[in-house]
């Protein structure tokens, strides 16, 4: 009994270690992918800030933009409305 429960013991020790190693060597692995300044991830995240603090004057300036793109879309249904009359007399000619 006693030599089942030193063995299972040493077993759950052997476990922890195995995964302390792994979890080290993926450490390892992620340290190299991000942890220097050179890094790709480090690249990427420079020009997400780059990209956040270019378009960040965009939400305020989108009111505007909705705005106007109402108008021309109001503009083009009225000419829609008028070429559509258009098309109707020329058809009524023809015949």
């Amino acid at each position: 009994m006693t030599i089942l429960m030193l063995l299972s013991a040493l077993l759950v020790l052997l476990l922890l270690i195995t995964l302390g190693y792994a979890l080290l060597k993926i450490a390892e692995v992620l340290d190299m992918i991000g942890g220097s300044p050179t890094s790709y991830l480090a690249k990427l995240r420079l020009g997400l800030r780059a990209i956040d603090r270019e378009t960040s004057h965009l939400p305020a300036a989108l009111g505007n933009v909705n705005d106007g793109l109402s108008g021309i879309a109001n503009g083009l249904q009225a000419v829609e409305a008028h070429l559509g009359g258009t098309v109707a007399a020329l058809e009524q000619q023809r015949d």
